[in-house]
């Protein structure tokens, strides 16, 4: 649990009397009220009992859009209060919040794949002991026919030297380490060999849609039809705030090349937006006035008299339904599973052709996993948030951006770099390549076992001749490995 660093490390309980203390997280109780200020984390869950604010709780959803509080909402340990401050009563704390069921579910989740063990292992274990009762037998044998010490020590000796386990030994390794540089030159880091094993393996892919499919942040629509003067008013006013948005049109319009504009009175009111002067004249970026809201995620600029609605998405990574479309032709099946709103995932799963859940919490999605593993899928979970961990953990593979959080990137058996999603494919493949190739070196280590053996037992080879002979099988495996390097052109 050590690595959901997504609570606050206390809180301020206010007393009855008025006053406050700062108080420790394992120390809150329930009863107790605390004041969580704009930018502060809750540390524990609650309920609402004064205030409205924004929360940002996508480490539970995966909902990029804050969601708004009032007075008798329930919350939870870990969101981040965005507007303004708040005072909730606490009716849950410490192993009793919904952040700490997470990492329960995790580890119990984790605990199934840890039991994995590699094939190479497995044949380890009854490699050596069979090499050596197999040179004592031959030693024994010899002696018993009517051979001298040194002649049955030399036929042993040959045995043991050309039934090394060498090339088996680097049947699994030799391949694995090659792969996984070559997916590392293409910005996927996979985490151990097993990894390779499991995913070559995988038959459904269950993709988390706000981080994975798409980018994980809000971009504004419609900055070309603004004049260069409201471009320049809309950098001064995101400048001033650290809301989402805010900062999502502040990096827009600085790549677009944008200048601040000079501007008077700048406040930020809490739960309501950025406002000042501009030669004179009011201008601000708010929330918007209007109840409908088309976009989705929206903020409102006002010059004087006149308003706009600018809207944001959360864009498909470039590449996605390419990507999907290439998972298919693997063979898998495609679900999105997401803890979005269902009306928010339509789009998505149109433009990509995908099934798609909603309205998923991460025990949700855990058991989500666990139906399709019931079914016989060996199940490939591709997610970035802290509500995607316990699935990450439960699935026979996972994967998750860099862009991920810390408990996913620790949790997934590879992390990918870049906006694109190309490399879940391309890891799928490399994986499904590597563990071909580790049969085919298997297969050169046996036989080469099968053809010389009877050959050192029957007193045809010379420790000399085996040692060679062990040496080259060796080199034909880390050859016939190398063909890897190429495996992610």
């Amino acid at each position: 649990r050590d690595r959901l660093k997504q609570t606050a490390p206390g809180a301020l309980v206010l007393e009855a009397n008025g006053s406050s203390r700062w108080t420790r997280a394992d120390a809150l109780r329930p009863g107790m009220t605390i004041l969580v200020a704009a930018g502060e984390r809750l540390a524990a869950d609650g309920r609402v009992v004064e205030g409205e604010s924004g929360l940002d709780i996508a480490f539970l959803t995966g909902e990029s859009a804050p969601v708004r509080v009032h007075p008798g909402d329930d919350v939870q340990a870990g969101s981040l209060n965005i507007d303004g401050p708040i005072r909730v009563e606490v009716t849950a704390a410490g192993a009793d919040t919904v952040i700490a069921d997470i990492a329960r579910l995790m580890e119990e989740a984790g605990q199934g794949k840890s039991r994995y063990v590699r094939l190479a292992d497995r044949a380890a274990r009854l490699y050596a002991p069979c090499v050596h009762l197999l040179a004592a037998l031959s030693f024994a044998g010899w002696m018993i026919a009517g051979a001298g010490v040194h002649q049955a020590l030399l036929i042993a000796v040959a045995v043991l030297l050309i039934t090394c386990p060498c090339a088996l030994g680097l049947a699994v390794p030799a391949a694995q380490i090659v792969a996984c540089g070559a997916l590392m030159r293409r910005g996927v880091l996979v985490k151990d060999g097993s990894a390779l094993e499991r995913l070559a393996e995988v038959s459904e892919a269950v993709f988390d849609k706000t981080g994975t499919l798409t980018l994980g942040r809000p971009v504004p629509q419609g900055l070309r039809r603004l004049w260069r003067d409201d471009r320049s008013i809309l950098l001064s006013l995101s400048r001033a705030s650290r809301h989402p948005l805010s900062v999502a049109l502040r990096q827009a319009l600085e790549a677009r090349g944008a200048t601040p504009a000079a501007l008077d009175n700048v406040r930020e009111v809490a739960g309501e937006g950025v406002f000042a002067d501009y030669e004179g004249v009011a201008v601000s970026l708010a929330r918007p006035r209007s109840l409908i809201n088309l976009f989705g995620l929206a903020a409102e600029y006002r010059r004087g008299d006149q308003a706009l609605l600018l809207g944001f998405t959360d864009a498909l990574r470039p590449d996605a339904a390419e990507t999907l479309d290439v998972l298919r032709g693997m063979g898998m099946k495609i679900l999105i599973a997401s803890g979005d709103r269902p009306e928010a995932l339509e789009e998505i799963a149109r433009e990509t052709r995908t099934t798609a859940i909603g309205h998923l919490r991460p025990a949700d999605k855990l058991a989500l996993i666990d139906r399709l593993k019931a079914r016989g899928e060996k199940v490939l979970m591709i997610g970035d948030g802290l509500n995607d961990g316990p699935a990450l953990a439960a699935g026979h593979a996972s994967m998750a951006p860099a862009s991920a959080s810390d408990a996913s990137q620790l949790t997934a058996d590879a992390v990918f770099l870049g906006d694109r999603l190309a490399p879940v494919a391309l890891t799928v493949h490399a994986a499904r390549r590597t563990v071909a190739v580790v049969k085919q070196n298997f297969a050169l280590a046996i036989g080469y076992n099968v053809l010389a053996v009877p050959l050192a037992i029957a007193g045809k080879v010379t420790p000399l001749v085996a040692a060679v002979a062990m040496s080259t099988s060796s080199l034909i495996v880390i050859a016939n490995a190398l063909r890897l390097k190429g495996v992610v052109k």
